[in-house]
């Protein structure tokens, strides 16, 4: 290959991986890809304008998911990162078909880790309102494997609960047991945490759950996806670059930026603020 066209394939492997997410929970995401591709740059966009993305319409999502997807295009996003369920579970189909890079969401990763660790068939699923609604984590397990059983929850409660930072607060226990406690009894066997918050409890879970319980965390095996896609791809960055990480919001950060630094141990450095550019989509 001639220097020319080498220096720009490096060029285009140095490109950032973009992450979304309508809020900040997604940075649990960027945690996994942190700690696994260190030398890839990440351009992490969160709608915080617009969160909850989980009590909207599927059009609206759709909608919201179309207009971030853009603005991480124009920050030369090699390839875009849905690190938000409610997204992946109601918008995926469209941004795969309009959005000229690769997309990853969150909930074929999570799918398939979870028919990989079960043991007795039957996995329990638990999210937002909007992401249990959709059906999409039975789809997609159902996919993999039909004879699969799936126990579905909405647990509203625990996103408030991880924004505020009760992580490890008695409070907080009682409401995982409240919703997780009917799945165990039921005879789960592997439970997948499908909210990008979630993983944020995880050490709770695992220790109320204990041993029996096998947990498969969406933002881990999302950023395994990532590494073999731009592994298939060609596009993983050269080895001597020092993967940097930029967040941009859509709105100014409240005190879970703080919650979700300190948990995850991520340098965010200065927060970009950025406005929505609405952009028409045909």
């Amino acid at each position: 290959m001639p220097a020319s066209n080498e220096k720009a394939a490096g060029a285009e492997r140095s490109r950032p991986i973009g992450v979304f997410d309508s809020g900040i929970g997604g940075l649990t995401v960027v945690s996994a890809l942190r700690a696994l591709l260190p030398n890839e740059s990440i351009f992490y966009l969160g709608d915080t304008a617009r969160v909850p993305y989980g009590g909207k319409s599927a059009a609206t999502v759709q909608r919201y998911s179309l207009e971030i997807a853009s603005m991480l295009l124009e920050e030369n996003a090699k390839t875009v990162v849905v690190a938000c369920n409610t997204a992946s579970a109601v918008a995926l189909p469209q941004l795969t078909e309009s959005v000229p890079v690769r997309v990853t969401g969150v909930i074929l990763p999570g799918a398939q880790a979870a028919v990989a660790a079960t043991r007795s068939g039957h996995v329990g699923v638990i999210g937002t309102r909007a992401t249990i609604k959709s059906g999409a984590y039975e789809r997609a397990l159902r996919s993999l494997n039909p004879e699969i059983r799936v126990t579905a929850r909405a647990c509203p409660l625990l996103v408030p609960l991880i924004e505020e930072g009760w992580l490890e607060q008695p409070i907080t226990d009682q409401i995982i047991l409240k919703y997780v406690g009917p799945l165990v009894d039921e005879g789960i066997d592997t439970l997948v945490l499908g909210c990008t918050h979630y993983p944020l409890l995880r050490k709770a879970m695992a220790r109320l759950l204990g041993d029996s319980i096998t947990l498969v965390d969406s933002a881990q095996n999302c950023a395994n996806a990532v590494r073999d896609l731009l592994v298939r791809e060609n596009l993983r960055a050269p080895e001597t670059d020092t993967g940097r990480l930029q967040v941009a919001l859509t709105d100014q950060p409240d005190s879970f930026l703080r919650v979700a630094r300190e948990a995850l141990q991520l340098d965010v450095g200065e927060i970009q603020l950025r406005e929505v550019s609405p952009h028409v989509h045909q």
